[in-house]
């Protein structure tokens, strides 16, 4: 659509709106007559008003004005940007974090682990990078070291202990039943130590060192205690000594022990039974899963 002036016979012109559909033209709206050139210039700049009240359309040369005006002003503020930091990820997890418990642990590095772990886990090396990329933290390389250390020599009960009384309040006050198992985790490394040795890994990785993680969670998956055994540690040989530590240190009662029938050999049974402990063994049949109840009588 656009704005025409049409002579009249008599001497005024006509502003109309015009529409054009193929080769032909159609008069949609007779905006006024007059003679005087200030009102039919008055009349023409009403017929555009029309045009862009009814068909939505603006003036092309306002909106590239405006458009560079942004573009400008973004260009601008971009050449001033030194570093984009993420908040999303903390705004959250800072809360969870509060919310369990871990803010007892005084070492701000504790927390910039977790979270990292959380958000992108990846080697300690890397992990500094992330920090300071992301949210502008500085973490020296061999502080983390240092920290983890400390973590496994003084802090992993006051750890443990907070994990345990978070995981009582959720489930009622009441741990109840416990799950056990076991995995492998290789190092990327050709040396062996007094922890890590070649051996079986359930990743395939048996050409390089392992250690052996034992894990025991509670219904939810809430974890409550775990240990790093040697890789030629047999890992039916694990379970007791994790289930009496934290049976002893938490003063766990009516405790029933679930783990797979390759945990639940029949020394580990009759050690749990003589130790007053219940158990449920779950294995594999047919694809399926089926439980057989050895001791846990509880209706």
């Amino acid at each position: 659509m656009f704005v025409r002036k049409k002579n009249n016979r008599s001497g005024s012109t006509s502003v109309v709106v015009v529409d054009k559909s193929g080769r032909r033209f159609r008069e949609l709206k007779t905006i006024g007559i007059s003679s005087n050139e200030k009102e039919i210039a008055e009349l023409y700049q009403a017929g555009k008003k029309w045009i862009a009240a009814h068909c939505g359309e603006q003036d092309m040369f306002a909106i590239a004005a405006r458009e560079g005006e942004e573009k400008q002003v973004t260009e601008y503020l971009l050449s001033n940007v030194e570093n984009i930091l993420l908040n999303g990820p903390q705004q959250i997890l800072n809360q969870v974090f509060r919310l369990v418990g871990f803010d007892a642990i005084e070492d701000g590095i504790f927390k910039q682990l977790v979270v990292s772990r959380l958000c992108q886990p990846q080697s300690k090396m890397a992990t500094v990078d992330y920090l300071k990329s992301h949210f502008d933290e500085d973490v020296d390389l061999h502080k983390i070291y240092r920290y983890l250390d400390k973590l496994h020599t003084t802090e992993k009960d006051k750890v443990q202990q907070i994990s345990v009384e978070h995981t009582r309040r959720i489930l009622g006050g009441r741990i109840g039943v416990v799950f056990y198992d076991v995995t492998t985790l290789y190092f990327e490394s050709d040396y062996e130590d007094d922890l890590r040795a070649k051996g079986f890994s359930k990743d395939g990785k048996h050409s390089q060192p392992q250690v052996v993680l034992g894990l025991l969670v509670s219904a939810g998956g809430y974890p409550l205690s775990y240990s790093l055994f040697k890789d030629s540690q047999y890992e039916g040989r694990t379970m007791l000594p994790i289930v009496e530590d934290f049976v002893q240190r938490f003063n766990w009662e009516d405790c029933v022990v679930v783990a797979d029938s390759g945990l639940m050999n029949s020394k580990n049974s009759a050690l749990l039974e003589s130790g007053g402990y219940q158990y449920i063994i779950g294995f594999k049949i047919k694809g399926g899963y089926i439980v057989k109840n050895n001791a846990y009588s509880t209706p």
